[in-house]
């Protein structure tokens, strides 16, 4: 199988990314695997997209070496038409603020390569609503907590005053940027809060679930279900550090096991018809009791986690379906 990763940039890529670890599981089960940044494509003369792309080697060794590797290498002119898969790993978010028209490339170019016969996860046009927040609000209500999605500061007060604890963010954001918990209406802040949440665009304001001070689950799922291999479930609880509410690992949260449970299961079997449905073949999702805060469809991260606490490389589980997925 040739498979290509696409990237935000091959460049600014770091050995211990979800990425890296699904590239190194390509490379050992025998395939060809190649880098490919969202800005390295090109539409040829004849019609022909062809990409600036960067091999990976088999005996490049650790995570480090591998990545390590690939940059140092030359990039290689190939036809992208001529590739059996596309994993779309670029988070479109980290190019909102510089480069601007790289954000959707990513799925744009998924999409052309799709319609030309290769096999591009995750669907990259489901990709479009799922890379937003908003798109937790397509599966049942019983299963995510009641939100609001505005631009009207006014609205968002509104909503406070009726169900309290809340947590306000941007409606697209990530790594925990601009998140703030808000108490209940009478929080004093709750202005600057508004303010600071709407300059990134839509806010997205939710019901604040009792044990969120605690952190939250983060389970990946593979094709609908919950990825596991050789006994160890991919899921692990993010710890987070101090006062502070965020446990995402990027601001200092920790992760610990986490024994999934009938909730957790009862959340997975609600999202899984929608989630296959919806060509969502990898994504994880961020858990707190029995609802669900978040679905992390583009480029969801954490196996290094996975591997630390279960000592466990689930990468090899998520490659084989991949080639499941290319000969049907």
């Amino acid at each position: 199988m040739r498979i290509a990763f696409v990237v935000n940039e091959v460049a600014t890529e770091i050995d211990e990314y979800t990425t890296t670890r699904l590239v190194r599981s390509a490379v050992e089960l025998g395939h060809e695997a190649w880098y490919l940044g969202v800005g390295d494509a090109e539409l040829a003369g004849d019609g022909k997209l062809v990409g600036r792309a960067r091999r990976v080697e088999a005996g490049d060794g650790s995570l480090a070496d591998l990545l390590k590797g690939v940059q140092e290498r030359d990039d290689e002119r190939i036809s992208l038409d001529d590739l059996d898969a596309v994993f779309l790993r670029n988070e479109s978010l980290v190019d909102l603020q510089e480069r601007p028209w790289a954000g959707s490339m990513g799925m744009v170019l998924g999409q052309v390569l799709g319609a030309r016969g290769v096999t591009v996860v995750n669907d990259p046009v489901a990709l479009v609503r799922a890379s937003s927040k908003l798109y937790l609000e397509e599966f049942p209500e019983r299963i995510r907590p009641r939100s609001l999605v505005t631009r009207n500061p006014e609205a968002i007060a509104t909503f406070v005053a009726e169900v309290g604890h809340s947590v306000v963010k941007p409606l697209y954001g990530a790594k925990g940027r601009n998140v703030f918990v808000v108490e209940d209406a009478g929080e004093a802040n709750l202005a600057q809060i508004t303010e600071a949440v709407l300059r990134d665009g839509y806010a997205l304001v939710q019901q604040f679930v009792d044990g969120g001070e605690d952190g939250d689950a983060r389970i990946f799922l593979l094709d609908g279900e919950i990825l596991e291999r050789a006994g160890a479930q991919a899921a692990f609880r993010r710890v987070p550090e101090g006062n502070d509410p965020r446990a995402n690992i990027s601001k200092g949260g920790h992760p610990v096991p986490l024994e999934i449970g009938e909730a957790e299961r009862g959340i997975v079997e609600a999202m899984r018809r929608k989630l296959v449905a919806d060509g969502m073949f990898f994504v994880g999702i961020d858990v707190i009791g029995d609802k669900v805060v978040e679905i992390n469809a583009e480029s969801a991260g954490g196996m290094q986690a996975v591997e630390a606490l279960y000592d466990t490389d689930v990468g090899p589980t998520v490659i084989e379906a991949l080639e499941r997925r290319v000969r049907s």
